[in-house]
Order: C-alpha cells, then structure tokens, then sequence
C-alpha cells in the first residue's frame, strides 16, 4: 500500500496540478487535522484519510483552474470543503470560509491557523443573512443545496461579473432544466 504523500503526488500529477512540496506536506497536514477533529466533532462521513484524499482534496482542487480572484466565497464549506485546499493552491487569492454551524466554523479557524493560511477568513453566518463589505469574484458551492436554492440565497454576494461554480456529484440535468 502506498503512503498518502505518494498517493497525492501522484493524483496531483494525474490532475495537472503543480504544487510545491510544502503546499503538497500543508494538503496532508490538512487531512491530518480533518481526521483528528472528526473523531470528536463529526465533520464528515468520510473516516478514512485515503478517502478524504481522494474524495475531499482531490475533489476540491478539481476546480481549480475555474477559481478567479482576488476574492473568493466558498459557500456551506463544512469542514473548508473546498476552501482550505484551494487557499493552498491559491495563496495569491483571498478566500472566505462560510458555514452557519459553530462547530465547523471553530474546525475551520483552527485549521486555518494551523496551516498558515493568512488568506482565508472564516464567518459563522448563513448565506441568505451575510452582507461583507466587498462582493465576490467566484462564489462556490459543495454539496450545499440545489442550483436554484444556491442561486437565490447568494445573488446579492456577488458583482456583474461573478461566476458561480456548483459541486454536484452528478451532472444536475435535472437541476438546470
């Protein structure tokens, strides 16, 4: 059985994704701290670290090339599900972290201090009631609600020219017709 870093190195190659080593050894202390605080707090289902490699950050830098900036929302983020991983990916970008639940925003701001991560802001707020100061440039959403209710809840986050990406697991026909 291969080691998790070579398990990510490999995806990462797969995906056409470059990150540096400390980039790369900060996505594996992420899992690290996901694994710990999931065994008291219940942040996902996934209990296996291989399996938050593959389903959480190789999920999460798979948008990766549709990120604009400078700002960055990711909606309902859990457990910085996409967020964190993508604050690493992108240090030049500005990242907020929004989740209504207590438990996963104190996850996420430990996470956050652990990994250095100066870029991201976490605000414990639901989206439909969040007004920040400055709009967004790419607003994301990960197994959060449907497209129409995502819509709704967070047109007033974003300017003219924001784009949205939804996470869906399965292609939304259904959603988008």
């Amino acid at each position: 059985m291969q080691p998790l870093d070579t398990l990510l190195h490999l995806g990462l190659e797969e995906m056409g994704i470059t990150l540096s080593s400390a980039t790369q050894a900060k996505l594996l202390d992420f899992i690290a701290l996901l694994d710990k605080w999931n065994r008291a707090f219940n942040l996902t289902a996934v209990r296996d670290p291989r399996q938050m490699l593959s389903h959480h950050i190789f999920d999460s830098l798979a948008i990766l090339p549709f990120v604009k900036g400078p700002r960055v929302l990711d909606i309902g983020s859990g457990a910085g599900l996409p967020g964190i991983p993508l604050a690493l990916a992108r240090p030049e970008l500005e990242f907020v972290l929004l989740d209504a639940n207590a438990k996963k925003t104190r996850f996420m701001l430990q996470a956050a201090g652990t990994l250095g991560l100066g870029n991201v802001e976490v605000v414990q707020a639901r989206v439909e009631k969040y007004r920040p100061e400055r709009k967004f440039d790419t607003l994301i959403a990960r197994a959060f609600a449907g497209i129409a209710e995502i819509l709704a809840a967070s047109a007033h986050l974003g300017n003219p020219h924001s784009e949205f990406l939804a996470m869906k697991g399965v292609f939304p026909q259904s959603e988008l017709d």
